[in-house]
């Protein structure tokens, strides 16, 4: 997605082009947001493919023998998403963004539910995939305790993810604590304190002003 000279200077141009994700733990809340960010700012909306997506049911129940093939799966439809945004050239806000997929992927091998070897082999495939992707405007990390997403988890009540313990939880959430501050160095990062959710409008209209000059690593406070 190529934005020129002036229109980065317009600060309605370059939000109508602006690529944006949303990133955090599961049960965060980023679905909700995704949606809002989209309405807010006129932008397309990609969700998580939750419903379509043909691992899922398997991998809950059996984590270590669907875990590589789940998240080959992810990998591929996170870069489909991620290209047909570039490709569109009016800008999205996408519903966690294909540079997590890595943090899950890496706790899996932690967690003994991936082997090192196809671990390898996965990490092989996203660099490669890596190298035809353009970067983000931004990523939002919505930040939330492991615990209160666990509990969200809980009320949501989505059959498959009953499996979901609080120890996966607290392990991506130290994963993701380090992603953040290393996705950082290059592409700018807007972290917002999530732990009692907040008003999503108001979220929208600080990301907003946010976006036009994100650069790094910005705290949102509201």
């Amino acid at each position: 997605m190529t934005v020129t000279a002036t229109e980065a200077h317009d600060p309605q141009v370059a939000l109508s082009k602006a690529f944006i994700g949303t990133a955090g733990l599961i049960g965060v809340g980023k679905t909700t947001l995704t949606r809002a960010l989209g309405e807010h700012l006129g932008l397309d909306v990609h969700h998580e493919p939750l419903e379509d997506n043909v691992y899922l049911e398997d991998f809950y129940a059996d984590t270590a023998r669907w875990s590589f093939a789940m998240q080959v799966y992810l990998l591929n439809r996170r870069f489909q998403q991620h290209q047909e945004i570039i490709w569109r050239g009016r800008g999205a806000v996408q519903d966690r963004t294909i540079y997590e997929d890595s943090i899950f992927a890496r706790v899996l091998v932690d967690m003994n539910l991936m082997h090192p070897r196809d671990y390898e082999t996965y990490v092989g495939l996203y660099r490669n995939l890596s190298n035809f992707m353009c970067r983000p405007t931004a990523i939002v990390y919505l930040h939330a305790t492991p615990e209160a997403c666990h509990e969200r988890i809980a009320r949501r009540g989505r059959s498959f993810e009953k499996v979901v313990s609080l120890e996966y939880l607290k392990r991506l959430y130290a994963a993701y604590e380090e992603f953040v501050v290393n996705i950082a160095n290059t592409i700018p990062v807007i972290r917002v304190d999530w732990e009692n959710f907040g008003d999503v409008e108001r979220l929208a209209h600080a990301i907003t002003h946010e976006v036009t000059r994100a650069s790094y690593l910005r705290t949102v406070r509201l």
